[in-house]
Formats: structure tokens, sequence, C-alpha cells
């Protein structure tokens, strides 16, 4: 079973600024790209999950909590479900790996954040999303 993970970016920095990379991070699946900009700190966009999709996501600007729950049953997930928390920072070009199976719940920590998502599957090329209400899961 394939599990979130970080892929860990880096930072160069000289005389003429800064480079941020992620050298480690294969793109070939990647066929769509999108950036998400809560409207405030105390927003928790979620939860919505997909089946088939996988998605990336990397902090642009500033700073995301991303809460993650696998889903085992779609139609009636567990209440009880673990969440796994990771938080996402722009300095440096970490890239969260989420594969299919799992929920998500994303909340931005300092204002102005933007998260790059990205799917491997096109807009409307499947239908696999699936929304939970924000208090489905344990109390964020």
């Amino acid at each position: 079973m394939v599990i979130p993970a970080i892929i860990k970016g880096g930072k160069y920095s000289d005389e003429r600024g800064n480079l941020f990379f992620n050298n480690n991070f294969d793109v070939s699946a990647i066929k769509r790209i999108y950036c998400i900009e809560n409207k405030d700190t105390d927003f928790i966009r979620g939860w919505t999950g997909h089946k088939t999709e996988q998605r990336w996501f990397s902090a642009l600007q500033g700073i995301f909590i991303i809460r993650l729950i696998k889903i085992d049953h779609w139609e009636t997930p567990s209440k009880d479900s673990e969440i796994l928390e990771f938080e996402l920072h722009a300095d440096q070009l970490d890239i969260l790996h989420i594969p299919q199976g799992y929920a998500s719940a994303i909340q931005s920590k300092v204002e102005g954040s933007k998260l790059l998502v990205m799917a491997d599957y096109a807009l409307g090329e499947i239908e696999d999303d699936y929304r939970f209400s924000i208090d489905h899961f344990k109390n964020l």
C-alpha cells in the first residue's frame, strides 16, 4: 500500500538570489495543475477525496496544514479514521504525495498562502470527487 509522503525539495542561495528545487519529483504522471488560496486562516477546505486520482501538493507561498484520511468505504466512511497531518512551507519546494484512496482537509497558516495542486487525471476525464462535511471526521 502506498502511503502519503513528503518528497523533499531544497533551496540554493547565492549573491543572485534563491533557487528552489525538487530533483526527486517525477512529474511524468501530472495532467493538471491549479492553485488554492483559502479565504482566511480559520477556514478549512475539506474533506475532499479521490478513489482513483493521486494528488501532489506544494506550498508556493506561506504555510499549509494538510490533513489526510485513508478511506476504505467511500459510501460510509468511518468517523473515527486516523488523521495524518503534514505541514508544507514555501521556503523550499517540498511536495506532499497523496496516493489514491485519501481525503484531504486544507488549512492555510498565514494570510496569502498559495498551494499548488497537481493531479494525474485531466479535468472531466473521470468522475472521482467525493466530498464530506468538515465535521464528518474527528473534530479538527
